[in-house]
């Protein structure tokens, strides 16, 4: 199962990654965090891209995820669940080509690959930006960022689960919407690692849940609900 995780920069993607494939080790499946292929480029090169070296960069980010799925898969065990979260996609490079250089030539194809993912995850704007190599633009542009993600996921309807909470908290969401989606998973041995809540959820009593605002694209919507069901807890 191939896992995306979407996101504007700061969000949180990259500690939810490990986290998520960390989790996912402990119930006994193989699991691998696939690390973004831009922030190795941007430390090596010593600058960002430019336009005519981003489909490269897509390129390299989907060759690594789809190496990452044959090499867990070769590895696995007869009946061993095996998972591959990737730190983001060829389409978040589509993404930042259309915001920063109004190039939409990598979108297309990066939304047919975005298909071939069983889950994708959007990571939420409530964490607080924090500076993190040359990479990064700034907090201003989270969230244009954001809902030109949801535009294109919506456009060309590809679901998508958006994930809110701070550290464990986050991981937490995460599992819970990945329980969601596999009844292949061990709910148990899944949640129970997560402090900060212990309830186990079985994925076949979720199979008709349906997200109340899946046709409301507004993040400080979602976040006041998600903030008033914390509360709740």
């Amino acid at each position: 199962m191939k896992i995306a995780l979407l996101g504007a920069e700061s969000t949180g993607k990259t500690q939810l990654a490990h986290a998520l494939a960390a989790h996912l080790r402990e119930s006994g499946a193989q699991a691998a965090a696939v690390d973004e292929y831009l922030r190795e480029w941007c430390a090596q090169i010593g600058r960002t891209p430019h336009i005519q070296e981003q489909a490269e960069i897509a390129l390299k980010q989907r060759l690594r995820i789809e190496q990452a799925a044959r090499d867990h898969a070769a590895r696995a065990e007869p009946d061993q669940a095996c998972w591959v979260i990737a730190d983001t996609t060829p389409l978040m490079t589509a993404i930042y080509s259309e915001f920063i250089f109004a190039d939409n030539s990598l979108t297309a194809p990066a939304l047919e690959y975005q298909n071939s993912f069983d889950l994708t995850l959007l990571t939420g704007l409530d964490m607080p930006w924090v500076a993190d190599g040359i990479q990064r633009d700034g907090a201003h542009v989270r969230a244009p960022v954001d809902e030109l993600i949801r535009t294109r996921l919506q456009s060309a309807g590809i679901a998508f689960e958006v994930i809110y909470g701070t550290g464990e908290q986050r991981t937490l969401h995460a599992i819970q919407a990945i329980a969601r989606y596999s009844s292949s998973l061990n709910a148990i041995n899944l949640i129970a690692p997560c402090a900060v809540n212990t309830t186990v959820i079985d994925p076949n009593s979720l199979k008709n849940w349906q997200w109340q605002c899946d046709k409301c694209s507004d993040p400080d919507c979602e976040h006041q609900l998600f903030s008033s069901l914390v509360a709740r807890e």
